[in-house]
């Protein structure tokens, strides 16, 4: 168990690059449309070169011809699990703390059980109270430390945030709903949808229409050499290195109990990002108000985990 909580915990300090690093690029003035399509373009440029090292050309090729024969299906999924959610999440990063933007993004946990009932899967109705403290928690962070209180500011910080929430677990669970099979869906039951970095790699594809459609109705000015190179880290950083640490320590669970507890570790990006913005960018310690709409998130996070292993 102590192997899973280390390589979960590593996972969440790479994954929690991505706010800090968002954060940054958009303190930098670096626009937000660029933070995200070049963070996809340089994933599907490492995602390449992984295929092709550990799978070969052959099977890379394939991959290829998959995305071929289902074009619309991968640009749509695409569009609402990778674009949408990431693009929402870089627009937040304008006008909210990046441990802030991680803390309203524990919400997906509970996201997704929508996204799940919405496709006929039902939840006990204790999910629901767990539910509420987490999003009284989120309310909490996102007013605490509010002096003259401005709605539009808090709109754009936190609900492109809780939007988005929806949409990256609504973009995956279209892939396993036509990998199983669903009226209203191509059936694609490929045994190269059994690796991981092929899905990543197909949503990632389909999200590129998305993007360009993105740049042309924002028209923004050349990104700088610092937002290149930051989105390249968080391709690399977030993308490469925290999902194949994610992947690599829910391979090894045996139990349901131990797959809960790799998930849970995920709640960590909130303190990760929380120590990043401190070292790198000068942000001061929150308050006490944010501290108990953390620990608010927290404790449904783990209720949530805890009833959900002893199912």
């Amino acid at each position: 168990m102590a192997r899973l909580i280390t390589l979960g915990l590593f996972s969440a300090l790479f994954f929690s690059s991505t706010f800090v690093l968002n954060r940054f690029m958009s303190l930098e003035g670096g626009h937000w449309v660029w933070s995200g399509f070049l963070r996809y373009a340089f994933m599907i440029v490492f995602l390449l070169v992984i295929l092709v090292l550990f799978q070969g050309v052959k099977k890379s090729r394939a991959v290829f011809a998959l995305f071929r024969a289902y074009w619309l299906f991968w640009t749509v999924a695409g569009s609402i699990g990778f674009g949408g959610f990431y693009a929402l999440m870089c627009f937040s990063a304008d006008y909210s703390p990046s441990w802030v933007i991680a803390a309203t993004w524990q919400f997906t946990i509970i996201a997704s059980l929508f996204v799940l009932m919405l496709f006929g899967r039902r939840f006990p109705s204790r999910v629901w109270f767990f539910a509420l403290m987490i999003v009284i928690g989120v309310g909490i962070i996102n007013f605490s430390g509010v002096e003259n209180f401005e709605w539009g500011v808090f709109l754009k910080g936190a609900l492109p945030v809780l939007i988005a929430a929806f949409c990256y677990p609504f973009g995956n669970q279209l892939v396993w709903e036509a990998k199983h099979g669903h009226r209203y869906f191509p059936k694609i039951d490929s045994p190269l949808l059994d690796n991981a970095f092929n899905k990543v790699f197909l949503l990632s594809l389909g999200s590129l229409p998305f993007w360009c459609v993105l740049i042309a109705f924002n028209a923004p000015s050349f990104p700088a050499s610092s937002q290149i190179l930051g989105t390249a880290l968080v391709a690399l950083l977030s993308g490469v290195v925290a999902t194949s640490l994610f992947l690599r320590a829910r391979s090894f669970a045996k139990k349901p109990s131990e797959i809960a507890a790799v998930d849970a570790t995920q709640a960590s990006e909130v303190m990760f990002a929380l120590l990043g913005e401190m070292l790198f960018l000068g942000a001061s310690l929150p308050s006490t108000q944010a501290w108990l709409g953390m620990s608010l998130v927290f404790g449904g996070l783990g209720l949530f985990i805890f009833f959900q292993e002893r199912r």
